[in-house]
C-alpha cells in the first residue's frame, strides 16, 4: 500500500485550469448582434404581415369587413405574437452563435446564455424603436402633404357635425314655420350672435334668463314664429348641442382608456418578449455544447 495522499488543490491549480477562459470575454458581441439583426427582420416580416392582413379585414362599405373594435383587439394580439416570435428567434441564434466557454459551471454557463438572449433582445428593441419612429415620421409627413386638402376638407366636416353648435342647428333655429312663408332676411351679424349665445349656453350648461327671452324674441322676428314656439327652438338647440358635448366626451374617454391598455399590454408583451428571448438563448446555448 502505497502512503500517497492527494496534494489539495490550490488556489494556483484552479486558475491555470482557468487559464484560457480568464483571457476571455464572457460577452460573445457578435452574437448578440447576430441575434438582434433576426429579431428585427422577423418583426418587419411579421408586421408586414399583419398589415396586409389587417388592409384585407376591412372595407370602407358599411356593415362590411371587420368591425373596429375587433381589429383593434386583433392588432394588439398580433403585436404581442410578433414581440415572442421575434424575440425567440433573436435569443435562440444569440444562444447559438456565441463563444464556447470551457472550463465554466454550468449554472454560470446558463446564466450567461439567459443574459445574452437579453442582450440581443434589448438591442433588437432599441433598433426597431429607431427605425419605426422615424419610418412613423416619415409617413406622417408624406400622408400630410399627399392628402392635405382631403383632411383638411374632412376635418373642416367633421368640426362642423361634431361641434357643439353647427350651421345647420343655426339654420334649424332660424328657419321659417312653413316652407315658402315671407320671413326676414338673412343678416350675418344677427346670426354670428345667436351662435355665440347658443355656444356659451352648452359651454356654461345653461342659458342666462335674460340671453333665452332675447334669443327667443330675435328667432321669433326672423322666423316668424310666436315667443313660445322660438323658446322651444332653443331649448331643443341647447339639448342637441349638450348632447354633442356628451358623446365628444365619451369619445375622448374611450380613447383614453384604449391608449392606456394598449401602454400596458404592450409593456406586458415586452417584459414576456425578454423572458423568452433569455430563455431561447439558454436553450440555443444547451444544444450548441450538447449537440449530442
Amino acid at each position: 500500500m502505497s502512503d500517497f495522499k492527494a496534494r489539495p488543490r490550490l488556489d494556483g491549480d484552479v486558475a491555470a485550469g482557468r487559464g484560457e477562459e480568464g483571457g476571455q470575454s464572457a460577452v460573445s458581441w457578435a452574437a448578440i448582434i447576430a441575434g438582434a439583426l433576426v429579431a428585427c427582420a422577423a418583426t418587419l416580416i411579421l408586421l408586414a404581415l399583419g398589415t396586409g392582413l389587417g388592409f384585407s379585414a376591412v372595407s370602407p362599405w358599411s356593415h362590411e369587413g371587420m368591425s373596429a373594435s375587433t381589429l383593434a383587439l386583433m392588432t394588439v394580439v398580433w403585436l404581442i405574437v410578433v414581440q415572442w416570435i421575434a424575440s425567440a428567434l433573436g435569443g435562440y441564434v444569440a444562444g447559438r452563435l456565441r463563444t464556447r466557454w470551457l472550463s465554466v459551471h454550468r449554472d454560470e454557463v446558463y446564466f450567461r446564455d439567459t443574459a445574452h438572449g437579453l442582450l440581443s433582445w434589448a438591442l433588437a428593441t432599441f433598433v426597431t424603436v429607431t427605425l419605426f419612429s422615424s419610418a412613423v415620421t416619415n409617413t406622417i409627413e408624406g400622408g400630410a402633404s399627399a392628402l392635405g386638402s382631403v383632411s383638411q376638407g374632412a376635418m373642416q366636416t367633421a368640426a362642423t357635425a361634431a361641434g357643439p353648435i353647427s350651421e345647420y342647428d343655426v339654420d334649424t333655429l332660424l328657419r321659417p314655420a312653413q316652407p315658402g312663408a315671407a320671413a326676414q332676411p338673412a343678416d350675418p351679424q344677427m346670426t354670428s350672435e345667436v351662435t355665440r349665445i347658443v355656444r356659451n349656453a352648452v359651454t356654461a350648461g345653461d342659458v342666462p334668463p335674460a340671453d333665452r327671452t332675447y334669443l327667443a324674441q330675435l328667432i321669433a322676428q326672423r322666423a316668424g314664429i310666436s315667443q313660445e314656439d322660438a323658446q322651444r327652438r332653443v331649448d331643443q338647440s341647447i339639448e342637441r348641442g349638450k348632447e354633442a358635448v356628451r358623446r365628444t366626451q365619451q369619445a375622448a374617454d374611450e380613447a383614453r382608456k384604449a391608449a392606456a391598455k394598449l401602454a400596458m399590454f404592450t409593456a406586458l408583451a415586452m417584459l414576456i418578449g425578454a423572458f423568452v428571448a433569455s430563455a431561447a438563448a439558454a436553450y440555443g446555448g444547451r444544444l450548441r455544447d450538447d449537440p449530442y
